[in-house]
C-alpha cells in the first residue's frame, strides 16, 4: 500500500504545540476511468483554499493556526518552531497539517521565499 507522509503541528491539553511525523494510506482506484487506476487518499471536506507567497525574511512570531488546515509547500524553504523548542525545516513538497488552533502556537520564518497552498479544513 502507498503513504503519503506529513507532519502535524499540534497544540497539547496544556497548549504547549509540538511536532509528529504522520501518514495517509492511498488505496489503488479506479478514479476516473478510462484512465487506469491511481492511489488516492480518503477525501477530507474542505471549507476553502488558497495560495500565498511571502519573501525571504518574513517572520511571525508567535501565533496560533487560524483554523485547521493543510499547508503544502509548493516552492521555497520555511523554517517553524513549536513552543516546545523544536525547529523544523520545511521545503518545496512537504506538507504540515497545522492544527495548534489553541495555545501559543508556532513561530514561522521564510527562508528563500515561498510559495503554497493553504486548505482550509471543515469544521
Amino acid at each position: 500500500m502507498t503513504k503519503v507522509h506529513y507532519v502535524r503541528l499540534f497544540a497539547d491539553d496544556d497548549g504547549e504545540s509540538h511536532f509528529s511525523e504522520e501518514e495517509m494510506d492511498l488505496t489503488s482506484v479506479d478514479f476516473a476511468p478510462p484512465a487506469p487506476p491511481l492511489h488516492l487518499s480518503a477525501f477530507a471536506a474542505a471549507k476553502q483554499m488558497a495560495f500565498v507567497a511571502r519573501e525571504a525574511g518574513w517572520f511571525g512570531d508567535w501565533h496560533p493556526a487560524p483554523r485547521r488546515q493543510f499547508y503544502i509547500l509548493l516552492a521555497g524553504e520555511v523554517e517553524a518552531q513549536a513552543s516546545d523548542g523544536e525547529v523544523r525545516r520545511f521545503r518545496a513538497g512537504d506538507i504540515v497539517l497545522l492544527e495548534d488552533t489553541t495555545g501559543k502556537g508556532h513561530t514561522s520564518r521564510v527562508n528563500l521565499g515561498d510559495i503554497a497552498a493553504i486548505i482550509q479544513l471543515a469544521d
